[in-house]
C-alpha cells in the first residue's frame, strides 16, 4: 500500500529584508520637501472595512498620497528597482504592481504612532508585500521605531536615512510613538495574485 504525501519545500519567505542607501540624503530631502508642499491629510484606519475612520488610540498621523507624477516619476522608478531586488532575495513572491501609489506619512512628537497592525484584510486588494522608505535623518527624531512582531518581542529595524524595508503585509508591525522631533516615511503595498 503506497503512502501519499505532500511534496516538502522550504519555506524562502523571510519577516523582512532592506537595502541600505537605495536613496541618498539629498533624495530624502527633495521627497520630504515635495510631498510637505500643500495640506496633508489625518491618517485613517480600517483598510477593506465598511468604515474608514480616524481612531487615535490606534493611528496618529498625517499622510499626502503621491501619485507618478513627473515630479515624482523617479521615486517611483527608484523604489521599483529596490522592490523587485528586495523581493527577489527575500520573498519571491509573484507580485504584478503598486496600484495604490504610495503614501507619504507624518508622524510627529508628541505621540505620532501606528500601534500593532497587518497591511492585508478580508475584501481589499490584495496585498502581498509592504515597503517602507525611511525618509528623515534619524539624528532629527526619537522614538518612531519600525518594529516587527515574529514571535520574540519587537524586532526594530534600521533607522538609516535612504533605507528601504520590505515585509510581506500579513507581518505584524507597528510605529512606536515619536517622542521628539518629526518622522518622514514613504509607504506602498504591491498587489499579486492571492496566495494560494
Amino acid at each position: 500500500m503506497a503512502i501519499s504525501s505532500w511534496p516538502f519545500e522550504v519555506d524562502p519567505v523571510h519577516f523582512f529584508g532592506w537595502a541600505d542607501n537605495v536613496f541618498t540624503k539629498q533624495e530624502c530631502e527633495k521627497i520630504i520637501k515635495l510631498a510637505t508642499k500643500g495640506k496633508l491629510i489625518e491618517s485613517q484606519v480600517g483598510f477593506g472595512q465598511p468604515e474608514v475612520k480616524t481612531n487615535k488610540d490606534v493611528r496618529i498621523s498625517k499622510i499626502k498620497w503621491v501619485a507618478p507624477t513627473k515630479e515624482f516619476e523617479w521615486v517611483f522608478r527608484k523604489l521599483t528597482d529596490a522592490t523587485t531586488n528586495l523581493n527577489n532575495k527575500f520573498f519571491k513572491f509573484d507580485l504584478f504592481g503598486c496600484i495604490e501609489g504610495l503614501q507619504f506619512t507624518s508622524y510627529k512628537a508628541p505621540g505620532g504612532k501606528y500601534d500593532k497592525h497587518v497591511d492585508r484584510s478580508l475584501g481589499g486588494v490584495v496585498r502581498k508585500l509592504s515597503i517602507s522608505v525611511q525618509l528623515s535623518d534619524p539624528t532629527t527624531y526619537q522614538g518612531g521605531d519600525l518594529c516587527f512582531y515574529t514571535g520574540e518581542g519587537p524586532h526594530r529595524v534600521s533607522k538609516k536615512q535612504g533605507t528601504v524595508i520590505a515585509f510581506p503585509s500579513f507581518v505584524q508591525h507597528q510605529i512606536q510613538p515619536v517622542t521628539k522631533g518629526q518622522r518622514y516615511s514613504l509607504v506602498s503595498w504591491i498587489t499579486g495574485k492571492p496566495f494560494k
